[in-house]
């Protein structure tokens, strides 16, 4: 269950086990987004490596281990399943199950992360008014200054050590929820200023500075500024001796200085474990980090058995299964399909509704077309995995293709806007190289960000650097000019994050849905069922020559799909490199090793 990092390891191997002082243990939480159980509500099924419940076995052993162990978590823990969005968050005279369960876990503090400000401020501290720790914010301020959950920090007191927790959210919140309920009365301050600013205000109070900071370590959209920038916190405050980041659903395991960094992916998937050496003085020696995955885990009972969160986790499988509403068990379906909406994957971990046209994507677009009466639509395949199959569709299955809450706006744009728009979205690709075996996929872009476009048809090709890959753009059968205009169907996410805070629009939206795009589609199956999935094909990726005749080609494949060799996602295998990739996979056989 336990893996120790490089820096871990090698402060054991150099140092030894450092009994000597005093010895704190961190351990770090972030972006949970409603995953107690370790269930995927969309596919009916228990997961294997994640949730809080096995965040809590792993959690009641440190603390044995170590009794002077701290609880932090940084943020985006009340929205993600069907159990918090369409069930909880909703429901204003309940008490939630995501803080009760963290109650139970005994968090010392959480950070606000900025999906919990997605249902406006009264449903954020609705919610969070039920925790029994401290809600951290420190960049996010009242009209008269004052923090806006009441505190930006706080100091606790473990084996003898005074210790500061500082709170800090992405400030871009207003870019994505700005117009939400009370969210444009708050101000949301530079992280890196607000970190400044509470290190002076706690001064000679604490021994250990930790700070938690719901964003990435690289600023994404303040890029002049790092406002948005974990590493400019760390740049401002050197003497940090804790960084917990998280928001990017990212791996980060390292140290700057004296100074430990850690932060995991989402749902529960890893902790964060920093651990702390101090000499009598109270200050801190040596420091290590590692990152737990929680593959292996078996969940914790005690969580599953707290009678909210059982009560919850029975709620939602049955509104799942009864179609949306209130049913039980085995209700009535929301519609049916006459076959599945995504094909077989070529090669294991290459999703083939990202290197082509789908029916999954034509049906979102087109429902977005028909609701907004738009010119083009976008949207994005949220999960690789995310189908429809055959038969009877439930709310559960929408759910899968649609995760997110999100409106739909429409707004005019220019043809030279959308194909920059288009160039933005084709970066989440590599650049192809002759001998390649497949297309591959920049692991710095979520597969969340790459859109897929109906209502023109249009080229890609991968043989060209980023910026420059979108070709043939064709709109009402003729080539479309940088002077055209047209009208787009965009999230109001997407609009939000990427049209307008990296300007690739000028417009404004002239357009918003009352409903969201889920609701849209569920409507769609309860009036159409049974849906026929349909593929338009207009647009394909060029500039590639997967050699699929070379027999080198489908004997590497065979290796990855058995398992013998990683999948290629993140860079594809080379048939330069063939001699060497199968004396890997023969060695991977022979042991009898599958990856």
């Amino acid at each position: 269950m336990r893996k120790l990092t490089v820096i871990a390891l090698m402060a054991l191997l150099v140092l030894g086990p450092l009994s000597a002082g005093t010895h704190i243990t961190i351990l770090g939480t972030s972006d949970l987004h409603g995953n107690i159980w370790g269930y995927s509500y969309e596919d009916n099924a228990e997961t294997a490596n994640n949730g809080m419940a096995r965040l809590y076995a792993y959690i009641e052993g440190v603390r044995e281990e170590n009794p002077d162990t701290l609880l932090i978590d940084a943020g985006d823990d009340i929205q993600g399943t069907i159990m918090t969005d369409d069930i909880y968050n909703d429901t204003p005279d309940e008490p939630h199950p995501v803080i009760e369960a963290m109650n139970y876990m005994e968090y010392d503090a959480m950070t606000l992360g900025n999906h919990e400000f997605n249902w406006g401020t009264d449903t954020a501290r609705r919610i969070l008014g039920q925790a029994d720790f401290p809600i951290l914010a420190a960049n996010v301020r009242n009209a008269d200054g004052s923090y806006a959950t009441g505190l930006g920090w706080i100091i606790k007191e473990v084996g003898g050590a005074r210790i500061a927790i500082i709170g800090t959210v992405t400030p871009d919140v207003p870019i994505w929820d700005g117009g939400k309920e009370g969210i444009d009365g708050l101000t949301f301050l530079p992280a890196n200023e607000a970190v400044s600013e509470a290190i002076d205000e706690i001064g000679s109070q604490a021994d250990v500075i930790i700070v938690s900071a719901h964003m990435g370590m690289y600023a994404e959209f303040d890029e002049d500024n790092g406002s948005d920038s974990a590493q400019k916190i760390l740049d401002d405050n050197p003497e940090i001796d804790v960084l917990q980041v998280a928001h990017n659903h990212v791996v980060v395991c390292e140290k700057q200085g004296h100074t430990v960094i850690g932060g995991v992916r989402n749902a529960g998937r890893d902790i964060a474990r920093f651990d702390l050496y101090l000499d009598d003085d109270m200050n801190v020696v040596d420091s290590t980090v590692e990152i737990i995955d929680m593959a292996g885990t078996e969940p914790s009972q005690e969580i599953r058995s707290i009678p909210l969160v059982a009560e919850a986790h029975e709620k939602t499988i049955a509104y799942v299964s009864g179609g949306g509403g209130e049913g039980e068990e085995g209700g009535v379906a929301l519609g049916s399909t006459t076959a599945r909406f995504q094909p077989e994957n070529e090669i294991r971990g290459i999703p083939e509704g990202r290197i082509r046209d789908t029916a999954v994507m034509d049906l979102i677009n087109m429902i977005q077309l028909e609701a907004s009466g738009a010119d083009v639509s976008a949207a994005a395949l949220f999960r690789d995995t995310s189908d429809l199959p055959e038969g009877d569709i439930n709310y559960g299955n929408i759910f899968n293709i649609y995760k997110f809450d999100n409106t739909l706006y429409r707004v005019t744009v220019t043809g030279a806007e959308l194909k920059a728009y288009m160039e933005w979205s084709a970066e989440c690709y590599n650049q192809w190289k002759p001998g390649d075996i497949s297309i591959s996929f920049d692991p710095e872009y979520p597969d969340y960000l790459y859109d897929m476009f109906e209502g023109v048809d249009y080229e890609i090709d991968l043989s060209q650097p980023k910026g420059e890959r979108i070709r043939n753009v064709m709109f009402h059968g003729e080539p479309l000019e940088d002077d055209d205009t047209l009208t787009l169907a965009v999230n109001n996410y997407r609009y939000s994050s990427a049209l307008k805070a990296q300007g690739l629009i000028s417009g404004k939206r002239d357009w918003e849905s009352s409903s969201s795009i889920r609701d849209m589609i569920v409507t769609y199956f309860e009036e159409n069922s049974p849906v026929t999935p349909f593929v338009t094909d207009n647009w394909r990726i060029t500039g590639v020559d997967l050699s699929e005749d070379d027999p080198r080609r489908t004997e590497l494949i065979d290796m990855i799909n058995e398992g013998y060799l990683p999948s290629p996602y993140a860079e594809s295998y080379n048939l330069a490199d063939y001699e060497e990739l199968m004396a890997e996979a023969k060695a991977s056989m022979e042991a009898g090793e599958n990856v």
